[in-house]
This record gives C-alpha cells, structure tokens and sequence, in this order.
C-alpha cells in the first residue's frame, strides 16, 4: 500500500493498529515505512494493535536471526547501497533457496517521499 497523501507515518501506523473499532481485521504483524518531517520512518504493527518504532525491523521466519543480523550490521549513517546490501543479507538468513530479483523486491522512500522498487 503506498499513501500519498499528508500524515506521519507515526500517525498512519497509530491509524492501522486501530482499524475498525478495536477489531485488528489483519492477523499479521506489518512494517509500515515512510519519509516525512521527521525523516525516515519504520514502524511495526502488531495483530494486538501495538505499534512500534525501529530504525530496523524483521518480521516473519527467523525473525531472531534476521534481527540480531540487523544489530550486528546496521549503522545510522548507512548509504543507501550499504543499506540495500544489508537488506539482502538480511533476508538470506531466514531464506530456504536461491535469493534472485525473481522471488524479492526491495523498495525504496527517500527525502523526495516517493516510494519505489
């Protein structure tokens, strides 16, 4: 889902967390990325209607090991290639096969707020 419209993306992801009156329609765990005011923004939304804030997340199979890999490799002054690498490395630590631009996508939000694979 890609929102151009105005909003935080602290606001977007209180918003989903809270859908329909307390009833979370989802069932999954969402991470919701964005660039406003602020800068870059990650967000994780929970089935409970948690949400929280990451500079780095991981959801899904070996979420352990995803994110204790993020720890290890992320730094805040990442380039946008250093940072795409450390994504694929990312996903090759919970993937089963052969990582190819045939079974992921990488998308990309910077300061324009234009969202892009």
């Amino acid at each position: 889902m890609v929102c151009d419209g105005e909003g935080s993306v602290q606001i977007i992801s209180q918003r989903l967390a809270r859908q329909k009156n307390g009833v979370r329609p989802f069932g999954v765990s969402l991470l919701v990325a964005g660039y406003d005011d602020n800068g870059p923004q990650l967000y994780q939304v929970d089935p409970s209607g948690s949400y929280f804030s990451w500079k780095a997340s991981a959801i899904g199979k070996n979420v352990s090991n995803a994110k204790t890999f993020l720890e290890k490799r992320y730094t805040g002054d990442m380039e946008l290639d250093d940072a795409v690498h450390t994504a694929i490395l990312t996903l090759k630590e919970g993937f089963e096969g052969q990582i190819s631009g045939k079974n992921i996508e990488i998308g990309i939000i910077g300061t324009d707020k234009k969202f892009r694979l």
